[in-house]
């Protein structure tokens, strides 16, 4: 899947400043049943006690400290999608799984999650978030991403399945995979081009 050039997609970073429309995006359940894109930045227990408004205190902070880094996509104006990253250590429920664990001592920044409004699914928005993601990188230092796809069995999956990207959005955005110890859950990374100097 490729993003549809018909489709006009702006995506910017997720700033403090700009709070207001990923409230607006999660919606009062928090994106996903109060997740508030919290789920492999807490083990599981803490993870779900906090389910709901601990969770959107936590993101809300994480975004004004420079914690938490995001990238929220706007269609038609309003805000629509919404992707997570940061460096690998960021999501120690990486480190605790057998199919994610660290590929190699490489320091990438993980691409954890996506949300989309139900309105803007189909519309190829996680492309567009990932194509926004890798123009992004430089300005943080990132040299490398990591991303840890579905690569559905079927042709149709629960869009709750989804969460972390599905294969062919990543290989569309030119991520290649680089491990896959599980079969539907593949390891891929993309590296991205360093920040040209000022002139």
């Amino acid at each position: 899947m490729t993003a549809d050039p018909a489709q006009v997609w702006r995506c910017l970073p997720a700033e403090a400043s700009r709070w207001g429309d990923l409230e607006t995006l999660f919606g009062a359940s928090g994106a996903r049943q109060g997740c508030w894109c919290m789920r492999w930045r807490l083990p599981r227990e803490p993870f779900e006690r906090g389910l709901g408004e601990p969770h959107r205190r936590r993101l809300r902070e994480g975004l004004e400290r420079g914690r938490v880094h995001g990238l929220l996509g706007y269609l038609d104006g309003r805000p629509a999608a919404w992707v997570s990253f940061g460096p690998r250590a960021a999501f120690p429920v990486l480190a605790a799984s057998d199919a994610l664990a660290a590929v190699d001592a490489e320091p990438v920044w993980s691409v954890s999650c996506f949300y989309l409004a139900p309105r803007a699914r189909g519309r190829g928005g996680t492309v567009a978030l990932l194509e926004a993601l890798i123009a992004h990188a430089p300005t943080l230092g990132i040299e490398v991403l990591e991303g840890y796809p579905l690569d559905p069995p079927a042709s149709r999956v629960p869009v709750a399945a989804c969460w972390t990207g599905v294969l062919g959005s990543f290989l569309a955005a030119g991520f290649v995979e680089v491990a896959r110890r599980a079969p539907a859950r593949p390891i891929v990374r993309r590296r991205v081009a360093a920040e040209a100097p000022d002139a």
